[in-house]
């Protein structure tokens, strides 16, 4: 059993050790928490003996092998390096960081300490996606992909309200392209690699946050085009154009439906047996990592991570968007 400690009581937490507990060796010990009421609240509803308030403590403990952490994005990189400097694996909610230099620094962590640092973005792990990876090169010569998110926040009503949430607040690290826009960028660079350059534009809230933007990664012989938004809802699916056909895709973050149209009106039914439990499949691959004493994902990789939040901050350089963490 991989014994892991959580640092976050959200939702997505909640989600997240639902999933993992459909895998045998997940196994949940410990529970952050700022305050040990609300910690308790959360480990008695998941069956998890210790609540941790202090998160020093927690990195020494010899209680847990690894750590799952859904913080705000600003705390990202302080709380994965000093997990790692104790000898815990670590396995981090996306977007890795608040930006490049952290990123690299907690990249640097896991290789000095010579522990598992991985980023939870699922998608990547997904066998509908990983079923377009192998069959996208039945559409010829790619030349567009159009890629779309955009999820109306279920915190937008209260901001419009008058109430800034942890969702909107500029000092956590948070916006459009931080939270939404990283299920686009993130597939692309998987399947595509490094654009040559980068475009970007935002609706900026007076939070001081990007609420919506689009985004557009350059390559030499083709495009790939972001929509992404935490203030508007999209039913627009997602194509990957090539020069025989179409990829369709009907939801970037978990595409359920995956098929190919090619030039002559035939289609091509892409689609896997896949679970609705997304995040198992991360913690799938996180755990077989930690028994097979890999530090890192060869999906999820290290380059992968650096070059997307390299792109994430050309785009906050574009549209004047700088967090706290920035100027550390």
């Amino acid at each position: 059993m991989i014994r892991f400690g959580v640092i976050g009581t959200s939702s997505i937490t909640d989600e997240f050790i639902r999933c993992a507990s459909l895998h045998g060796e997940f196994f949940l010990q410990a529970v952050y928490s700022r305050t040990e009421e609300q910690g308790r609240v959360f480990a008695d509803k998941h069956g998890a003996k210790n609540v941790f308030t202090n998160l020093e403590e927690m990195a020494q403990s010899n209680l847990i092998d690894a750590v799952y952490i859904a913080s705000p994005n600003s705390l990202h990189a302080g709380q994965a390096i000093l997990f790692m400097s104790h000898g815990k694996h670590v396995l981090c909610e996306k977007p890795m960081a608040s930006n490049h230099k952290e990123v690299s620094l907690m990249v640097e962590a896991s290789k000095k300490y010579q522990v598992l640092l991985m980023e939870a973005l699922k998608t990547t792990f997904l066998p509908n996606f990983q079923a377009i990876k192998q069959n996208i090169h039945k559409i010829g010569t790619v030349r567009k992909f159009f890629s779309n998110f955009c999820q109306y926040s279920s915190r937008y009503d209260e901001y419009k309200a008058g109430k800034i949430l942890n969702a909107f607040n500029p000092a956590l690290s948070n916006g459009s392209i931080m939270d939404i826009g990283v299920y686009c960028i993130y597939p692309a660079v998987y399947l595509f690699g490094k654009p040559e350059r980068v475009s970007a534009n935002a609706i900026m809230l007076d939070s001081g946050i990007d609420g919506a933007g689009s985004i557009i990664l350059h390559y030499s012989e083709m495009e790939v085009i972001i929509s992404h938004s935490k203030i508007t809802n999209s039913a627009a699916i997602n194509e990957i154009q090539g020069e025989k056909g179409v990829i369709v895709i009907n939801k970037m973050s978990t595409p359920k439906q995956v098929k190919i149209i090619y030039r002559d009106g035939s289609n091509e039914e892409l689609q896997q047996d896949q679970s609705n439990d997304f995040m198992f499949y991360e913690v799938q691959e996180f755990i077989s990592l930690i028994k097979n004493n890999k530090i890192e994902s060869t999906i999820n990789s290290f380059q992968l991570s650096l070059e997307v939040i390299e792109i994430m901050d050309e785009c906050r350089r574009q549209i004047g968007l700088r967090f706290p963490a920035d100027e550390r």
